[in-house]
């Protein structure tokens, strides 16, 4: 009888074995093949066999080799210090994108003197509810709601057009300073006074005012543009300084790890300026500054660009984040903290579980009917296209916010409600800053796939030519339609073989640091 056990356990045993190595072949399999499609774009859109010899090889001592010596080192020093350099090499070039839209959006969407106007009509309120908050408690909320709400709307109806009367107006970076630039060194300069002391938070706070009009000066002299550099001080190397300064003074056993991007920086100069000096020709690589700023739609590989793409996907970004976001965290909180268990909510949420499946060009059809004929809307805009997108990834972000909200242990609400607390004080107090972190990462993670979708936008009816949108009702293109357009109206190998490939590399940066952010989000808070 045990034999027969031992036969059947060395049966299972291989066949246990026999289904390890096919599930490791097949993944490893799917890899290489992603691998190999990666490189081939790759190679296409940077084009690295046409540079010279003696570029790759002034590249190859300046560049990678100290880069390679550079990560071994932090990687025998720890993990977390390979960790720490690898982050500092992302977030530059993540928060350089991040405002790269958001110095598109003031330069070409939302003028910078109505933006003025707006911030000081809503600070008037802001000031109003600091003041009632400091001078007398005991005002009853209905009244204290009705006169914020009373002084939000006469400051949204007065203050837009005294401001934007005024004969004389700031400078586009100036104001972008004083409405974007002070609040961020108000801002960080507390939380480090809070972390460091008073003295370090008060520099902390006039250095970041400080740089950002310098980065405005510095952009403008330069031909780089004035409010490109006040967005690149404020959200690219702001954050990445503060970053360094964190590292350096909190965690002293991997200050060795910013070694990493310091090296890569430095290698950088150093081989453009030996190659520059040796007369090296670079790769005639298609992913360069005119493509990436170009507005030009033609069928010449040489002039077309995928700004226009750009803007469009991040303007579309804005709206899909203002619509999804609000009512899709509201819609999770009721069914998980306030809907009771009843056959109706079982069935709401068996139909969000499959309206997560349904295909994109289903959500298209639906934004045509819902927002073109029967709200009267013109088709492609920018509205109806994040309106409709917003619908595609709402399913999304309720059922992520749901997992982050149930992932909330039960024993945190049951002591708010022992010491007294409401069921609206515990959702606001308890329940929502321990499930932020998860709501954040599947809202990335559905923008993330929203930034992909191309149906949709051609159900509801974008157009397959188009230039940056001057308003929220112009006709919207995206970096997906920018591809398909490509693809089929300018068919050619010159396309598929250059710009095309170059397009896909940008739009999958783009997904990439998304995806990026969220594991980052995902990995710090589960540490923590």
């Amino acid at each position: 009888m045990s034999g027969s056990y031992d036969g059947f356990g060395r049966v299972s045993r291989r066949i246990g074995k026999l289904f390890r190595g096919v599930l490791f072949a097949s993944t490893l399999a799917g890899i290489l093949t992603l691998a190999v499609l990666l490189v081939y774009v790759a190679n296409d859109a940077f084009q690295p066999l046409t540079a010279d010899p003696g570029w790759h090889l002034v590249f190859l001592l300046t560049l990678v080799v100290p880069t390679l010596a550079t990560g071994w080192l932090s990687y025998r020093r720890s993990y977390g210090t390979l960790a720490t350099g690898l982050l500092g090499i992302v977030m530059p070039g993540i928060a350089a994108l991040y405002a790269g839209g958001l110095a598109a959006l003031f330069i070409d969407v939302i003028p910078t003197l109505v933006w003025l106007s707006f911030v000081i009509a809503l600070a008037i309120p802001a000031g109003v509810i600091v003041a009632l908050r400091r001078t007398d408690r005991s005002v009853p909320f209905l009244a204290e709601l009705s006169a914020v709400l009373g002084v939000t709307v006469g400051s949204l109806l007065v203050v837009p057009g005294l401001v934007q009367g005024l004969p004389t107006v700031p400078a586009d970076w100036m104001v972008l300073v004083l409405t974007l630039g002070l609040p961020e060194a108000f801002l960080l300069g507390r939380w480090i006074e809070g972390r460091w002391g008073r003295r370090d938070g008060w520099i902390a706070g006039a250095a970041i005012l400080v740089g950002s009009a310098v980065g405005g000066v510095v952009g403008m002299v330069s031909g780089f543009g004035a409010v490109p550099g006040v967005a690149l001080t404020l959200f690219a190397l702001v954050p990445t300084g503060l970053y360094a300064a964190i590292v350096v003074r909190e965690r002293p056993d991997r200050r060795i790890g910013l070694l990493l991007p310091a090296v890569i920086v430095v290698g950088m100069v150093a081989g453009e300026l030996l190659v520059g000096a040796l007369g090296f020709a670079g790769p005639e690589s298609w992913v360069d500054w005119s493509f990436l700023t170009s507005t030009t739609q033609s069928g010449d590989p040489r002039s077309v660009g995928i700004y226009s793409g750009i803007v469009g996907t991040i303007l579309l970004m804005f709206v899909v984040a203002a619509i999804a976001v609000p009512a899709g965290v509201g819609a999770a909180v009721y069914l998980e903290e306030y809907a009771p268990n009843t056959r109706f909510t079982r069935i709401i949420d068996v139909n969000i579980s499959n309206l997560a499946g349904v295909p994109s060009v289903v959500y298209g059809l639906l934004g045509l009917g819902l927002f073109v004929r029967y709200g009267g809307q013109p088709t492609g805009t920018l509205l109806v296209g994040g309106a409709t997108l917003a619908l595609l990834v709402f399913p999304i972000v309720i059922i992520s916010a749901r997992e982050a909200i149930r992932a909330v242990p039960d024993s945190a609400r049951q002591a708010s409600y022992g010491m007294g607390a409401t069921r609206w004080q515990t959702v606001k107090n308890v329940v929502l800053p321990r499930a932020f972190p998860g709501i954040l990462t599947g809202t990335i993670l559905a923008l993330s796939r929203a930034i992909g979708e191309t149906a949709p936008l051609l159900v509801i009816g974008a157009a397959q030519v188009f230039g940056v949108p001057d308003s929220w009702t112009s006709t919207i293109g995206a970096m997906p339609l920018q591809l398909y357009v490509w693809a089929s109206t300018y068919a050619s190998p010159a396309f598929y073989t250059t710009v095309l490939a170059a397009g896909i590399v940008v739009l999958l940066t783009a997904m990439l640091s998304m995806n990026s952010i969220a594991i980052y989000v995902r990995n710090h808070y589960e540490q923590r």
